[in-house]
């Protein structure tokens, strides 16, 4: 499949490959958890802060992201040299006020860059201290453009102004509802499309509201929205029902994968028979305990990371991931591939900056925020599908997108 650049200031559509082009692009101190490295080095150890879900229904998120950063900053004291991490990590189990807390904590340890926070909710929240106190903060999967600020809503109004300390690792959510509409029109999987989304979350609502947008730009009809909330996600068959009364052929879902695993096991029992097509949060449905993964055959999903990828450095990342240091056997997903990726921004953007670890975390991050989006700044790693990945002054990236399939129970390139 055609690789698409993802930046919405640069949106460009192409008929080249398969005819696509387009823009994707998310506690308390005894819960501390993390790793450093081990050889010593001239230039001292920087201390990087990390929050996200390690416990709850969001843990795989979590757990891949702290998983991906200690073997990047592992790689890195092995190799030896100037720039070395330490790494606290602090569960906030998805709950934003838990992250804050997180947050305050890792200030207290002496925090001088972050990494994260891993959900979109909880890193609005905690952008907005991290920019008042001016910490550099890259987030691996936090893809509310609240994360970032400065982002301006449907009608062009800006709630939310700049976060300048705050970039993106990973695609940002307009970026993916409007990529979604464009590949599935491009791609002619539905002429029908029904989406059921979650109407409390940032993340869902941000991705839907875009993918509705572009749909209608496209001439894709939408012949059902239904939502559901926090506490409704047990129940899906009005929203099934809808889309099956509404004639649809192809369900769009914004969703996390835990309520996906959910609406395809309650499809399958009530004989609907839908094209499901999703987005990053799909990441991670084949390893819902008791679903049926046979249920996931054909779901559709766009990624900038494919573990079954046969380039050298996603197999050593496997690999290594897979060992009982790390992951114990899982399979990463694109939350450890983001993770990862940030680590080595981070450290080439210190070493491009020239800052060092006896300098304040203020410093830093004014040295950090020049660095990344300097014009001859660019990062190619395990989610930018092998060309070079660069960041605006807006905290968002710009890199290339891959499509993804479940098929015989792993996710396979589109073009496979």
């Amino acid at each position: 499949m055609q690789n698409l650049s993802v930046n919405r200031r640069t949106f460009v559509a192409g008929a080249a490959g398969l005819g696509l082009a387009g823009v994707l692009a998310g506690c308390s101190g005894e819960g501390e958890t993390g790793g450093t490295g081990s050889a010593a080095s001239a230039g001292g150890t920087f201390k990087i802060g990390s929050i996200g879900p390690i416990t709850g229904g969001a843990a795989i998120y979590g757990n891949a992201v702290k998983n991906g950063a200690q073997i990047a900053i592992d790689e890195i004291a092995e190799a030896g040299g100037d720039v070395q991490f330490e790494m606290n990590f602090q569960d906030d189990e998805n709950d934003a006020e838990k992250s804050v807390n997180a947050y305050n904590n890792l200030k207290d340890w002496g925090m001088q860059l972050l990494v994260g926070t891993v959900t979109s909710t909880p890193c609005v929240a905690v952008t907005a201290e991290s920019n008042e106190d001016n910490i550099f903060t890259l987030t691996p999967s936090g893809s509310s453009t609240e994360c970032i600020g400065g982002q301006p809503d449907a009608d062009g109004n800006i709630s939310t102004p700049r976060k300048e300390n705050v970039f993106q690792m990973c695609f940002s959510d307009p970026n993916q509802g409007m990529a979604s509409a464009q590949y599935i029109s491009e791609q002619k999987l539905g002429t029908k499309i029904a989406i059921i989304y979650k109407n409390d979350d940032t993340y869902s609502m941000g991705i839907h509201d875009t993918f509705v947008a572009e749909a209608a730009e496209r001439g894709l009809e939408i012949v059902s929205e239904t939502t559901f909330t926090e506490d409704s996600q047990t129940d899906f068959s009005v929203q099934l029902d809808d889309a099956k009364s509404a004639g649809a052929d192809l369900v769009f879902l914004p969703i996390y994968y835990t309520p996906i695993s959910l609406i395809l096991t309650q499809a399958k029992q009530r004989g609907y028979a839908f094209k499901w097509f999703g987005v990053d949060g799909m990441d991670g449905l084949l390893t819902v305990e008791g679903f049926d993964t046979s249920l996931a055959e054909g779901c559709m999903l766009l990624t900038p990371f494919v573990a079954t990828a046969e380039d050298e450095a996603t197999k050593s990342f496997v690999e290594k991931y897979q060992s009982d240091d790390y992951g114990k056997g899982e399979t990463p997903n694109q939350f450890a591939a983001d993770a990862y990726d940030c680590i080595y921004v981070l450290k080439q953007a210190i070493e491009a900056a020239g800052v060092t670890p006896d300098m304040d975390a203020s410093a830093i991050s004014d040295a950090l925020k020049e660095a990344i989006v300097a014009d001859d700044f660019s990062y190619t790693g395990l989610t930018t599908a092998g060309e070079a990945a660069t960041w605006s002054d807006t905290g968002e990236i710009s890199k290339m997108p891959m499509g993804m399939v479940i098929q015989d129970g792993v996710y396979m390139p589109l073009d496979a």
